[in-house]
């Protein structure tokens, strides 16, 4: 049996056993050449809708160009790649597929991006908590021995949402050899371009039980369009597809995605990340100085966490000047927290002015 081999079958021994089984959904074939009399779709478009965008037809479940652009963006193979609608669905997906309902459990690392934890109580897993150290470092000692319980998946996101730090690749290297044959670990990458730390794509040949979710939200964007990619190895990427919705993306969020992604916007993408995280710096040291503000904690994201004084206070401030945060006070290991988001210059000179950032 070649290596392959070997560890395909440790990761479908991880998936739930009805899933590996099930024979999924049998959409109607995507043959752009011909004409369509098999979907039982109008053969009319909408009367609202502009010419060329076919919204009367069913899309391509899973749209060839946008798989091959967004491929060679992030260097794996097409059948490495499932398009969902944002990270959440992946998410949803990854959870369905290899949680059995009041059989298997999730680690999550709080304070983290919360649909982990929903995901896992929507199907009836286990949510098995291991918070992040008092610097929201990752306690992978804890991960590791909490691995020894009916885990399928361990999700990590790094940058890390809402505290924007990095988590330390050796510790995350540890937790990958420890779960090797035991669990996924997904790391969440939506906020990975605004570091500068490495994907761990490169990883992936590494360790067939390591999946990545990107997005197209943050760094390019289209949050409004919800184009999000689950990254893994084939396996684990078959399965996924048998549980996807057949026309998940919809074909005018394909194209804005698709142009989104060609070379000349990719370079005005970059242009923008990088005024982003020079505003970031910038802020940064402005609410430093703020009275309100305790502490402005280190950042890879386009956004910074901030401890308050008294958060709803700031969040007052803020909007008495237009400006809406996020309220983190209150969540475990958070207090008196706000998230703000890295705006416009214009938007962050209100923030600073706001909050009696002196010189």
């Amino acid at each position: 049996m070649t290596m392959e081999a070997v560890d395909n079958a440790a990761i479908l021994a991880l998936a739930r056993p009805d899933i590996v089984a099930l024979a999924p959904y049998e959409h109607a074939v995507y043959a752009p050449t011909l004409e369509r009399l098999h979907a039982n779709e109008l053969p009319w478009p909408p009367l609202s809708e502009d010419s060329g965008s076919a919204l009367h037809r069913y899309p391509e479940p899973q749209p060839a160009a946008l798989v091959a652009a967004l491929a060679g963006q992030y260097g794996v193979a097409a059948e490495q790649l499932l398009l969902g609608r944002g990270s959440d669905e992946g998410i949803d997906l990854l959870t369905r597929a290899f949680c059995r309902a009041g059989v298997d459990g999730v680690i999550t690392c709080p304070p983290t991006f919360g649909m982990y934890a929903v995901a896992a109580r929507i199907q009836g897993a286990e949510v098995i908590s291991v918070p992040l150290d008092e610097r929201y470092a990752l306690d992978e000692v804890r991960v590791i021995a909490a691995l020894e319980r009916s885990v399928k998946l361990v999700w990590l996101c790094s940058p890390n949402n809402p505290t924007g730090n990095s988590l330390d690749a050796a510790a995350i290297r540890r937790v990958l050899e420890a779960a090797r044959d035991q669990a996924l670990v997904v790391i969440d990458e939506a906020y990975i371009e605004f570091s500068k730390n490495p994907s761990w794509i490169d990883s992936l040949a590494a360790y067939p039980h390591l999946v990545i979710l990107r997005t197209l939200s943050k760094a390019q964007g289209l949050a409004g369009a919800r184009i999000g990619t689950v990254i893994a190895s084939p396996t684990v990427i078959r399965l996924l597809r048998k549980i996807i919705p057949p026309y998940a993306i919809a074909r005018p969020t394909s194209v804005a995605a698709e142009q989104a992604l060609q070379e000349h916007n990719r370079a005005i993408a970059l242009e923008r990340i990088a005024r982003i995280c020079a505003e970031r710096e910038r802020l940064r040291a402005a609410l430093s100085r703020s009275a309100w503000v305790k502490t402005v904690y280190p950042s890879d994201a386009n956004f910074l966490l901030l401890s308050t004084t008294n958060a709803r206070q700031v969040l007052d401030r803020l909007q008495a000047v237009s400006l809406l945060a996020r309220d983190f006070s209150g969540k475990p290991g958070l207090d008196e927290a706000v998230r703000l988001t890295v705006g416009t210059p214009d938007q962050n000179n209100r923030i600073i002015e706001a909050l009696g950032c002196s010189p």
